[in-house]
């Protein structure tokens, strides 16, 4: 039963995940941001579930939200080439790499880069269907999303929808241990954008802190992943994580130096570097 639960609450966890990095928002108006909130649209029928079996782990569009709003810039190059799509062999790379590009999705939508944004759809589609889960895929929702990207609150609708279909196939299919592939390349991907979007974070202390924080994110991560660690892919992945953990144990009482900092950064860059290569 408890297996049961476990496989439950990761399959919904990604699609929650995607829900968020696939719709993104329109850029933040700096001027006036006070009281904005993302709000997930929910089926009724789900949202009981939702609640009680969702593990709270926070996504990478509330990260990418967040350096929007401290006034980062958006860096042409710094997310993963669409192109290197059709690179990935093995399932646990394409998993990864489907949540490496949920999270650059999720930049470039947040940003509203609408070029950058279908480049990194059509490449999740391609790792989709390298998956064997485009039964789980609208095969019309390219043309949607690219019809209605002024549209947010369309734009919302399908994509929500779309994700909604993607839980049931991942839940008919027992494919726990995909989704938390999938959202450990998300998050991975999500702290490399934030680590290196400058080149004087230290100098930046909200960015600094925007850092930090996922040092919790990264401890829900890995205690979610544990149960799960007799999947050699899981395992791999959690030694991987571990070591970055280890950076991030070094930060005691929420002070972070500068060379706590380049230790951590330098630690995600080989960590994502090997997802992408």
């Amino acid at each position: 039963m408890k297996k049961l639960t476990n496989c439950r609450y990761i399959a919904f966890l990604v699609v929650i995940v995607f829900a968020f990095n696939f719709v993104g928002c329109k850029p933040v108006d700096k001027k006036n941001n006070e009281g904005q909130t993302v709000k997930p649209l929910l089926k009724k029928a789900i949202e009981k579930e939702v609640k009680d079996v969702v593990y709270p782990l926070p996504t990478t569009f509330e990260l990418t939200s967040m350096l929007n709003r401290i006034g980062a810039d958006y860096i042409l190059g710094l997310s993963n080439s669409p192109e290197n799509a059709d690179k990935y062999f093995t399932e646990k790379a394409r998993a990864l790499n489907l949540g490496v590009y949920s999270a650059d999705l999720s930049y470039a939508s947040t940003y509203q880069r609408k070029q950058e944004t279908m480049l990194f759809l059509k490449a999740s589609k391609a790792l989709i269907d390298n998956l064997e889960i485009t039964s789980a895929y609208n095969e019309t929702l390219v043309a949607e999303v690219e019809k209605n990207l002024d549209d947010k609150d369309q734009l919302v609708k399908i994509i929500t929808n779309s994700f909604y279909d993607t839980y049931e196939f991942l839940n008919k299919n027992a494919k726990g241990n995909l989704s938390l592939m999938v959202v450990s390349g998300s998050f991975v991907e999500g702290l490399y954008i934030a680590t290196h979007i400058s080149e004087n974070t230290y100098s930046n202390p909200e960015m600094v802190k925007v850092i930090f924080d996922q040092k919790e994110v990264l401890e829900k991560l890995v205690s979610v992943l544990e149960p799960e660690a007799n999947d050699p892919n899981i395992d791999s992945l959690l030694i991987e994580l571990n070591g970055l953990k280890l950076s991030y144990d070094k930060v005691v009482d929420g002070s972070m130096n500068e060379a706590q900092l380049k230790e951590i950064t330098a630690s995600v860059a080989k960590l994502r570097d090997a997802i992408v290569q």
